[in-house]
């Protein structure tokens, strides 16, 4: 067992598979570890070889009481939802959607030019005042991820603030959120500037004092401790943390929510089709005890 003093936790992601086939490696939620921060969701996409015209499609389903956050490290999307957005998304830009009281969305992955399909979506709970919200989104190009560079570490701040910078991307909470790339032997020194934090190895390994992070791992460290991270080869880590939010949050299929009572009046409305429709689809997800096939709008 690791006497590391800054490491609380480690988990190994478990794998998962996603509507319309994708596999993904899903840090949390786990039995262990259910948030960090306002964070209540980390699913990895690929990375996974795909010829450049095929499409992943993840068709209507719903959200409540959260915000999504795709980010892309190669390959293309498009996000479509109720109120009518449609939105390419590419490697380094944000789209951020927040459901609030309720919103429908498709996604459309491809590989593209890079032959590779390879990406992170997180899920953010909202506070509680914020839960039943107007749901939005909104798309930010790379231009609005603060790049910051030092000793061989390049930090992309996707959401939130740390290290002194911050990202343009709107946020409901306090938090950060930064994909990071370390050429081999680089050292990343993390300060405790919020409670709650950890790091996810997407690509390679970083050690701690004893301890070694390989891909698939998220660890989460102990409050007011400094951590110091070294890559033993090339490698890709998100880091990601926050404030804790107000209590727990409740997940049920893809619904969040501080009320159990909220995530089962959200599936009856699903059930009936009580939210809004995508302009223009014609089918949707259902709730998966209900089945795993497709269903059409009447």
């Amino acid at each position: 067992m690791s006497t590391d003093p800054e490491l609380e936790l480690v988990m190994l992601a478990r794998s998962a598979e996603l509507p319309g086939g994708l596999h993904v490696r899903r840090a949390i939620p786990q039995a262990q570890r259910r948030m960090v921060g306002p964070f209540v969701f980390v699913d990895q996409m690929g990375p996974a070889e795909y010829p450049a015209d095929r499409e992943v499609t993840i068709l209507a389903h719903p959200h409540i009481g959260l915000s999504t956050v795709t980010y892309l490290f190669e390959g293309e999307g498009v996000h479509r939802d109720s109120l009518g957005t449609e939105q390419k998304i590419l490697p380094g830009e944000v789209n951020w959607m927040t459901a609030g009281q309720g919103i429908v969305h498709s996604e459309r992955t491809r590989a593209g030019g890079s032959g590779r399909m390879f990406g992170i979506q997180t899920w953010v709970a909202l506070p509680k005042h914020l839960e039943e919200c107007a749901p939005t989104f909104e798309h930010y190009d790379a231009s609005a991820v603060p790049l910051l560079e030092e000793g061989g570490v390049t930090t992309r701040l996707i959401a939130g603030s740390l290290f002194g910078a911050r990202s343009q991307v709107r946020t409901s909470s306090p938090l950060f959120y930064a994909e990071v790339l370390f050429e081999a032997g680089a050292v990343l020194q993390l300060r405790p500037e919020y409670d709650e934090r950890a790091a996810f190895v997407v690509e390679g390994a970083v050690t701690l004092t004893e301890t070694t992070l390989r891909a698939g791992e998220i660890a989460f460290f102990h409050r007011g401790t400094e951590v110091l991270l070294r890559a033993e080869e090339p490698t890709r880590l998100l880091l990601l943390g926050g404030e804790p939010l107000e209590g727990p949050r409740y997940i049920s299929w893809n619904f969040v929510s501080s009320s159990k009572d909220r995530l089962k009046q959200a599936s009856s409305d699903w059930r009936h089709q009580r939210f809004a429709r995508i302009p223009g689809e014609t089918q949707y997800i259902p709730l998966p005890e209900d089945g795993d096939t497709p269903v059409n709008y009447p």
